[in-house]
């Protein structure tokens, strides 16, 4: 029996608990408890973990309790909320108190009551990819200026707080990520770029991999793909390539490069 103490995740939407959960078994982690969101959650995960919670976003009280219960000394966020969830948040009083004392996340709660928040990419360091090319199509001279420029902007946007992905096409910017995410960056900036757009995604400076950690997935290739965006560039050993078999699949498949810088 392993003697790892128990992870907690705290489970947002996407392949990326799944995908936490399975490579967390393979490395011999101890108990997975999962703390699941109404609407966001896959209800699959149950089947991964040793108890779930089900809960409202902005719950912090009743998950903090939850993990209290079931022994969690190690909490991991991963994966995320949709936007209009969170417009939809309805804190109970332990979310309300940190909401009004906090500029920025952080992982004050979690630890007063003597649980840490690990990194995201905890036991998925083969998922960061390394710098050059990942799969798809091999790249051009076109597509390297455009990574190139892409990254530096999308660099500078994300030091802004505004978003860590861009769309661009010979040293132009055609989107920028905002509040609606990733997926609805490339559509807008895929729509502009008439079959010759490049989306880079990048990480922030200093980026604290507790609590965000830069991801693509098969998801991110179709709509690529659909949106006429040519190349995906990520930063190297900051992304995750979730689901990472399919990616490769549907990038050869789709006709999309996704390259590492």
């Amino acid at each position: 029996m392993s003697t790892e103490p128990t992870i907690a995740l705290i489970a947002g939407n996407g392949i990326y608990p799944a995908t936490f959960a399975d490579a967390a078994r393979r490395a011999g982690a101890g108990r997975l408890v999962a703390a699941a969101f109404e609407g966001e959650t896959e209800p699959a995960l149950e089947e991964l973990v040793d108890a779930t919670a089900w809960m409202r976003v902005g719950q912090l009280g009743k998950m903090i309790k939850f993990f209290k219960r079931e022994g969690a000394t190690r909490a991991v966020m991963v994966g995320q909320i949709a936007p209009k969830n969170l417009f939809d948040l309805r804190p109970d009083l332990r979310t309300l108190v940190l909401l009004g004392r906090l500029k920025e996340r952080n992982a004050d709660e979690l630890a007063k009551d003597g649980i840490e928040l690990i990194p995201a990419t905890t036991y998925l360091d083969d998922l960061l990819p390394a710098a050059g090319h990942i799969c798809g199509p091999k790249g051009d001279k076109r597509l390297a200026a455009d990574a190139e420029f892409g990254f530096r902007i999308a660099k500078e946007t994300s030091r802004l707080d505004i978003g860590q992905t861009v769309v661009v096409r010979r040293g132009t910017v055609l989107a920028v990520e905002a509040f609606e995410g990733t997926n609805e960056a490339i559509r807008r900036g895929g729509a502009l770029g008439r079959g010759s757009a490049v989306a880079v995604k990048v990480s922030k400076p200093h980026q604290d991999l507790r609590f965000d950690v830069p991801c693509i997935g098969p998801e991110t290739i179709k709509t690529a793909a659909e949106a006429g965006v040519r190349a995906l560039v990520v930063e190297a050993g900051m992304t995750l390539l979730l689901g990472r078999e399919e990616i490769f699949h549907l990038a050869d498949a789709l006709r999309v490069t996704v390259i590492a810088r």
